[in-house]
Order: C-alpha cells, then sequence, then structure tokens
C-alpha cells in the first residue's frame, strides 16, 4: 500500500492547515498575523491548498446532546456472507449513523450511532442485526474529540513525562503544532 505524502507542502502550509482546522471560521487576516504573511498571500495559499484537496471542506462541529441526541455508540457491524449491497444501504437509510468505517479485522464495518435514547439505540441495531452480527459500545466521554493533523516528520517528541512538544507552537484549543529544521528546509 502506497499513499501520497504531502511532500510539496511546506512549514508555513504545515501552519495554514493547523490553524484552520482549529478554527476554519479564522479571517485572511488574522490567519495572516498567526504566520506572518499578507491576507492575500494567505487567501492564494489556503485556495491552492483547496484546489490540491488537501482541505476538502469546512465543517460546523455541532453538540448532538444538545440538539436531542444525547447517546453516543460505538457500533461494530459485520455483515452476513452476501449482504453487502443491502447492508451499505441500510446503513445510508439511517440518519442516526453519522459516519461508517470499513475495517480490517473481523468486522466489516465499524460505525458512528447517535441516538436520543437506549430504545431508540436497540432499534438501530435491531435493524443493523437483520444484515449482520453488532457489538455496541456506548461513549461514557470523550477526553480527545479531535486533534489536529500535522506534519508528522516535523515533530520532535519529547519523552511523555517531558511536556510539551519540543519547539511547538499551540494552535488554540488543540495540540501542539511543531516545524523542524527539517520542513523548513523543504520550502519551495
Amino acid at each position: 500500500m502506497t499513499f501520497d505524502i504531502a511532500d510539496n507542502l511546506d512549514a508555513t502550509d504545515w501552519l495554514l492547515l493547523a490553524e484552520l482546522q482549529a478554527n476554519a471560521r479564522i479571517s485572511f487576516s488574522e490567519l495572516g498575523r498567526r504566520v506572518a504573511m499578507s491576507a492575500p498571500a494567505v487567501a492564494e495559499r489556503v485556495r491552492r491548498l483547496e484546489d490540491q484537496g488537501y482541505i476538502r471542506g469546512y465543517h460546523a462541529d455541532v453538540d448532538a446532546a444538545r440538539l436531542g441526541w444525547p447517546l453516543l455508540a460505538f457500533v461494530r457491524f459485520r455483515e452476513n456472507v452476501g449482504a453487502h449491497r443491502s447492508s451499505e444501504r441500510a446503513i445510508a437509510e439511517r440518519s442516526e449513523i453519522l459516519e461508517c468505517h470499513h475495517v480490517t479485522g473481523d468486522d466489516c464495518y465499524i460505525l458512528k450511532v447517535v441516538a436520543r435514547s437506549m430504545p431508540d439505540l436497540e432499534q438501530t441495531t435491531a435493524y443493523l442485526s437483520r444484515y449482520g452480527s453488532v457489538t455496541t459500545s456506548l461513549v461514557y466521554s470523550t477526553p480527545l474529540a479531535r486533534r489536529v493533523i500535522t506534519d508528522a516528520t516535523a515533530i520532535d517528541r519529547e519523552p511523555a513525562d517531558a511536556g510539551p512538544v519540543a519547539g511547538a507552537r499551540s494552535v488554540a484549543g488543540t495540540q501542539p503544532v511543531a516545524i523542524s529544521s527539517r520542513s523548513r528546509s523543504r520550502r519551495r
């Protein structure tokens, strides 16, 4: 398996991506102040990152519990032999299934599901069990909801008990972002 590594991104691109992941509504002028660029230069860089597919979109992070969906569960789903097409349709039909990931291992899919109540969750899993076996795990809490993706090759990590990442710059509300001299030298 091969992956298209983002070798054509420089340290500024990574900083822009980190800032936008932390707050996609940030203005270009504020973003420019944070990465030491003018607003028009930032706008051009962001447009390029969008055009090249590094930025796929911008989304609102809503509180499902406040919207009436207080239960969150992960459902491992193993479809019956020959039920692939019908099980994918069944998953797509259910609006309470927020995410579906096709995975390796004993299970076929891992689903992220919200529910209004335990009976609602039971109804969802009963519906899915027509197409295969389900194993449900309720979420007690979410200590890490979303982490900013950074240039993994540029992070110089200290031992876990040594505190923050060496040379890191913190992005508001996220884990620190570190840019090493290696990634700075890749600037084009």
